[in-house]
């Protein structure tokens, strides 16, 4: 849909905020990801996952959202940057390690590459996981946007999202076994908690999913049920 130079540039800066959002998010739960935590809500269920997956379905919900209003070209233009941001990232750890420490520094040669000894096998196996989890959360979307008409939101923001954390989860856990970094026998177990956080997380941002949709509609006067901002035109 044609709008304004005004909100032509307006679109554009939003969309670069959630482009950094979605960056950070994906750079940082690979960083982080080495700690584990548990978690009872309300004592019905004692999940034990790492805390790199707080920030991961952030991700999701932001491609939902570009995918819903800017359409499925600026949805993988995302997930590209995102894989040059994780490239870039791992570089910066790279170099860092070989830095020498100073003898006043508060972190030794020795404590740093302890932090970030798995960080290399960490982010080959969450893009290898995310380049597939994500692309398929992308075209996943929109074949349900498509059937649908551009209508029910909730069924292709949720069913995207299922689909593509349950490939996401799977893929990183049996890369990061594979090479050690996590017991086998932990498989089964982080799986289904990985797997049950995401979709539980899904379904909670799914009203957050509804609300950036509509308020996006509303400012940029998008039009008809599907309407997405056509910027590259």
């Amino acid at each position: 849909m044609s709008i304004s130079a005004d909100k032509r540039s307006k679109a554009e800066l939003l969309y670069l905020i959630l482009g950094s959002l979605f960056i950070t998010s994906l750079v940082t739960s690979n960083l982080i990801f080495q700690k584990f935590f548990h978690w009872n809500p309300l004592g019905l269920f004692r999940f034990e996952l790492s805390v790199g997956i707080i920030a991961y379905p952030v991700t999701f919900l932001i491609t939902d959202i570009v995918s819903e209003v800017y359409g499925k070209k600026r949805a993988t233009n995302l997930v590209i940057a995102g894989v040059f941001a994780s490239f870039f990232a791992l570089f910066i750890v790279m170099v860092s390690t070989v830095a020498p420490a100073t003898d006043w520094s508060p972190l030794s040669d020795e404590e740093f590459r302890k932090t970030f000894s798995y960080t290399f096998i960490a982010v080959g196996a969450s893009l290898a996981a995310y380049l597939a989890a994500q692309f398929i959360d992308v075209q996943v979307f929109h074949f349900w946007k498509k059937l649908t008409r551009g209508k029910y939101l909730w069924l292709r923001n949720n069913l995207s999202t299922f689909t593509s954390q349950f490939i996401d989860t799977f893929t990183v856990l049996s890369l990061l076994c594979s090479f050690g970094v996590i017991p086998w026998e932990l498989f089964g177990m982080l799986l289904a908690n990985g797997f049950l956080f995401k979709v539980m997380m899904a379904l909670f941002d799914t009203p957050l999913a509804y609300l950036g949709v509509y308020g996006l509609r509303r400012y940029f006067k998008l039009s008809g049920t599907g309407a997405e901002l056509h910027l590259d035109d």
